[in-house]
């Protein structure tokens, strides 16, 4: 069995924060050059399947974050993989990005500070004490929550398949592809403290059996947008897809 952990493609929000306040973290739609980048990544991976021996007896399960980024990841997959190797295709919620609570919209921690000064020294020393793993966001979610939700779809998809199952795609977000990668792998809290999110649109191949352990390696590195690119960055989707959020 191959898992491959897909991160969605470039977003508005990677290169803008503010747009995760105009159009709120789950509708944050992917830039033209995110798109891009996963029809690359989607390449890839059809390059790769294509020598692999055994292709034509097995099918792609593919399983998605539901928030607008990663839906539009998956459908640029979804152009380039033949259709014939597709097999089930479906969103599960427990993928979705972290939860930053108060903070969510808000990345500087200046604004932080200035908005939420009580809870943000809090969140700020439970950072320093206990670790970025463990702190919680006031009303929001630890990257340990993240993991633990994530081996909540771990524990209900993956264990219910064998060696001799389908392959699986992942598409979700930098902290779930980590975290999922660190439960499947049996990392320790170490490993996820000392480790980096994957780029957009990397690809992480996690292979083996059962019976001899499984390995994961950096099967694709995306390219990075060349500056001056300015109509890449663009909005991917129409205008219904991303219409910004209106104050009630």
């Amino acid at each position: 069995m191959r898992i491959f952990l897909v991160r969605h493609g470039e977003s508005l929000g990677n290169i803008n924060e503010k747009a995760y306040r105009q159009f709120g973290d789950h509708n944050v739609p992917l830039t033209q050059w995110g798109y891009r980048q996963v029809l690359l990544a989607g390449r890839g991976l059809v390059s790769y399947l294509a020598e692999l021996p055994e292709r034509e007896n097995q099918s792609l399960d593919i399983w998605y974050s539901p928030f607008l980024r990663t839906r539009q990841s998956k459908d640029a997959l979804l152009e380039i993989l033949p259709p014939e190797w597709v097999g089930d295709v479906r969103e599960d919620y427990l993928l979705r990005e972290q939860d930053f609570g108060l903070f969510t919209e808000i990345y500087d921690h200046a604004e932080r500070r200035q908005k939420f000064p009580d809870e943000f020294e809090k969140w700020a020393r439970m950072r320093n004490n206990s670790g970025k793993f463990y702190a919680r966001p006031p009303d929001g979610e630890s990257r340990a929550d993240v993991a633990q939700r994530v081996r909540l779809f771990l524990q209900t998809v993956i264990d219910g398949t064998t060696d001799e199952g389908n392959d699986i795609i992942i598409v979700g977000h930098g902290v779930t592809n980590r975290a999922f990668e660190m439960d499947f792998l049996h990392h320790a809290v170490d490993w996820f403290e000392r480790s980096d999110n994957p780029g957009n649109s990397d690809v992480t191949l996690i292979e083996g059996t059962r019976r001899q352990g499984y390995r994961s390696i950096l099967l694709h590195k995306a390219s990075e947008r060349k500056i001056g690119n300015d109509e890449l960055r663009q909005a991917h989707g129409s205008e219904l897809t991303i219409t910004p959020k209106t104050k009630p």
